[in-house]
């Protein structure tokens, strides 16, 4: 009598499955993560340009917070300041000082005077309101296909009244 083992090489062909469905899944995932840093490389600055244009505003609040009389009012309106971190502290200067970031992110912020209007909404003409102005801030840098600038605006206030 014959004994045969029918079973004979199906755990090869078990083996052969598995291998096939491991690299497949390693195949996908070096894809998806080739994918990832592509896209994390080409967007690498826009996070960086968000995260200036935030602390660009917070160091304009903390001038405004130090002494709005001498830091803000002073101000030319619609003239470009730059910021520059001194001593410990933020300042405003119209020099090159400090301006180009990293090398490559050239920031900058501008004040506009606010008027209100007989509802005492913000409005493009009426009366002068010297407590509030409109801060826009600025960050430029290059690319392969020209100068990109970001901006991102806000409303301060003198909030101390100092």
């Amino acid at each position: 009598m014959q004994l045969f083992n029918k079973q004979k090489g199906s755990g090869l062909v078990e083996i052969v499955v598995g291998l096939a469905i491991i690299l497949t899944s390693l195949f996908f995932l070096i894809k998806t993560y080739n994918y990832y840093l592509r896209f994390a490389l080409v967007h690498r600055n826009d996070v960086q340009v968000a995260l200036l244009l935030e602390e660009g505003i917070e160091a304009v609040k903390l001038l405004r917070d130090a002494n709005w009389t001498n830091k803000i009012a002073t101000l030319t309106p619609e003239a470009p300041y730059s910021l520059a971190f001194v001593n410990s502290m933020w300042t405003s200067t119209t020099t090159g000082y400090g301006r180009y970031i990293d090398g490559d992110f050239d920031r900058t912020f501008v004040l506009s005077n606010v008027y209100r209007n007989s509802s005492d909404s913000i409005a493009s003409s009426g009366t002068l309101d010297s407590g509030t102005k409109k801060l826009v801030v600025s960050v430029s840098y290059r690319t392969l296909l020209g100068t990109t600038t970001k901006t991102m605006s806000t409303y301060i206030t003198n909030l101390f009244s100092n």
